[in-house]
């Protein structure tokens, strides 16, 4: 169900305190607040959508390229052996494989 942003309505006509209802698509807009009685109206905001951590930006974040670029290094389990071994980095300083 969608989240509706309402504001209350002042006395001078002006928005007031605002507050987050939960409401169906079919039902009528409030008109008074639910608890206090006061008049309010419903605003529009923009809908919260997921648009910065998609799947495809992380999977490009986490790219060998830009892990490499960025100066990390990753290392990825061998789930035979169980250790970790350097797929990524420049670091001559770090070992190439990590055993447990």
């Amino acid at each position: 169900m969608p989240t509706y942003v309402y504001e209350q309505i002042l006395p001078n006509g002006e928005g007031g305190e605002t507050f987050e209802c939960i409401q169906r698509m079919s039902d009528a807009p409030l008109s008074h607040h639910p608890k206090t009685g006061v008049p309010i109206r419903r605003i529009f905001a923009a809908p919260n959508l997921p648009t910065r951590y998609t799947e495809r930006v992380t999977q490009t974040r986490l790219s060998k390229d830009n892990i490499s670029a960025h100066g990390f290094t990753r290392y990825e389990k061998d789930h035979l052996t169980g250790a970790y071994h350097k797929t990524v980095g420049r670091d001559k300083n770090l070992p190439d494989s990590i055993r447990p």
